[in-house]
């Protein structure tokens, strides 16, 4: 059901139905260098109730310290938004706002099959497992993510997914998201198969 504030999103991505020190699940790098980009406001909402910010700021300033077209994709972004937690939507995207939501603090999660299907290939690029079931309601997925997988999927596509509304807003003369979801999606995929192997070695991934 969408929010009711009409400041709130257009647009929504939605999942549901030596060596090196090792912190929180991931390796830390001796020479990672600072984030050196600018980025836009980045505001923190309280995660609510059995909800998780797995994203900090400073990943999301790190994140974007990675993209390639960074500089043309931030006009326009006034502000990035880590919002409060959504059994319906993982992210969402307005005028000049983009949103991460937070992550529910059990981290196995039940999806439907077409959802699963589509998605399995980076599922697997990012070792999350995942398996068939089914109950008297029909087929699902179980999908076990860890703490350092919900922050590389966050970022590496749910994140994507909502710059991909933010690049077709702008990139098109009507102003506004009119390619939609399959546009936000691909854009997702495409820079997620670029950016990867650059968030292996700047966030230390190791799932």
């Amino acid at each position: 059901m969408p929010r009711q504030n009409p400041q709130k999103p257009t647009r929504r991505y939605s999942q549901r139905k030596s060596t090196p020190k090792v912190v929180d699940g991931r390796a830390q790098r001796k020479n990672r260098s600072a984030p050196t980009r600018t980025a836009p406001l980045i505001r923190r909402e309280q995660p609510g109730k059995g909800y998780r910010h797995f994203v900090r700021k400073r990943d999301v300033l790190m994140f974007v310290d990675l993209l390639p077209d960074w500089d043309e994709l931030s006009v326009g972004l006034n502000e990035i938004i880590l919002d409060s937690g959504n059994q319906d939507c993982s992210g969402w995207q307005n005028s000049g706002q983009v949103a991460i939501c937070a992550w529910e603090r059990e981290l196995i999660s039940y999806h439907d099959v077409e959802f699963v299907e589509q998605h399995a290939e980076l599922y697997q690029r990012l070792s999350i497992p995942f398996a068939k079931d089914e109950d008297d309601i029909g087929p699902f997925y179980h999908v076990q993510f860890n703490e350092s997988t919900v922050r590389a999927y966050q970022l590496l596509h749910v994140f994507l997914h909502e710059l991909g509304h933010h690049h077709d807003r702008i990139t098109n003369w009507s102003q506004d998201a009119s390619r939609g979801e399959p546009y936000a999606e691909a854009y997702a995929f495409k820079y997620e198969a670029i950016v990867f192997d650059r968030y292996v070695e700047a966030f230390g991934f190791c799932p």
